[in-house]
């Protein structure tokens, strides 16, 4: 029985590797929360989307500081709350969309959510892009999911109209500017899901937490 911090289990991996997707089954099969970590930098992007530079780390924290913010967690469900207020709903629209890359960006803003993830009592699954190297060095169970730029191009494709080339080569570029980020933790276990089905992606992904 999974019960503590210590029974952290991270999902981590470049964008469209199927880490939300991994990560959401994953703990419904372990019977605890799921955690998106990148709905704390979608609350930093809401909270500066309107007079704040997203490009300055400085009036960003300084506009963080301001505030509190808290990721809640249960089986099924995440939800931000700002200064007690549940803004959920808000942090996903165009204004966002279009700010939180940048935000995320800051190696001090990265701390700060980083910050906001511990204050989350265990156990639960998370996924990122460096939650078992950086955030959850401890964790019971580290997985790192990854496919070729092309197969998570089309898994985006299948999500949003869009041209299959421009978004395999955004991929490719996402990738280029993240690899500081998407690194695997030294004793993560990694599970290339190119040609494998999202119940095979979980049921490997399963056996590695049971094994742990």
């Amino acid at each position: 029985m999974m019960g503590g911090v210590s029974d952290v289990v991270t999902v981590d991996g470049p964008a469209a590797s199927g880490k939300s997707s991994v990560a959401t089954r994953l703990a419904e099969h372990l019977g605890i929360p799921f955690v998106s970590s990148g709905l704390l930098y979608r609350a930093a992007a809401w909270l500066t989307r309107d007079d704040v530079d997203p490009s300055d780390p400085a009036a960003v924290l300084a506009r963080l500081a301001e505030h509190d913010v808290a990721l809640r967690a249960s089986p099924g469900d995440n939800r931000v709350l700002i200064d007690g207020d549940d803004v959920t709903d808000a942090l996903h629209s165009d204004a966002v969309d279009a700010g939180v890359s940048t935000v995320a960006a800051h190696p001090e803003v990265r701390a700060w959510a980083n910050a906001r993830l511990r204050e989350i009592e265990g156990p639960f699954v998370v996924d990122g892009r460096d939650m078992g190297r950086d955030v959850f060095p401890d964790a019971r169970a580290k997985l790192f999911l990854t496919a070729r730029p092309e197969v998570r191009a089309a898994r985006r494709v299948g999500e949003r109209a869009a041209d299959l080339a421009a978004v395999a080569d955004a991929i490719r570029r996402r990738d280029a500017g993240d690899v500081r980020q998407t690194g695997p933790a030294e004793d993560a276990v990694t599970i290339d899901t190119s040609d494998l089905d999202l119940d095979a992606v979980v049921a490997r992904a399963l056996a590695v937490v049971q094994d742990a």
